[in-house]
């Protein structure tokens, strides 16, 4: 159902072939979850575009497995994600209905109505 494609301007991002509905899950994601001490490392490297802020203070950071380090952002997303902390994971769930062919998206501020924007966005 989920498949991989380039997005001008934003590189490779999430699509779907089939209609997911509003409610529905849409992937687990299983995290492999680095210690807080780590990050000043990871973040200068390429993983830093890949991370989530992880754990109940967001010091540690993590990497979705599946496609979960690949949903873009957007202030408009169709889908969200909920963080297990103990299970390790993270749920992509659909916000709204998702037509086949669209891409799948989230809000990286954790909340799909955020409109703050992110450091990568300009204006």
């Amino acid at each position: 159902m989920l498949f991989i494609k380039d997005v001008k301007g934003k590189g490779r991002g999430v699509f779907t072939d089939e209609l997911i509905k509003k409610g529905e899950l849409i992937e687990i994601c299983p995290m492999i979850v680095m210690p807080a001490k780590d990050r000043k490392f990871i973040d200068q490297t390429k993983i830093f575009n890949y991370y989530f802020l992880w754990g109940d203070t967001h010091k540690q950071s993590a990497i979705a497995l599946g496609y979960g380090s690949l949903y873009n952002h957007s202030r408009a997303a169709n889908a969200d994600y909920e963080s297990y902390y103990e299970e390790e994971e993270i749920h992509i769930i659909a916000y709204k209905d998702i037509q086949a062919g669209e891409e799948v998206t989230i809000n990286y501020n954790n909340d799909p109505n955020s409109q703050t924007p992110m450091w990568f966005e300009k204006g």
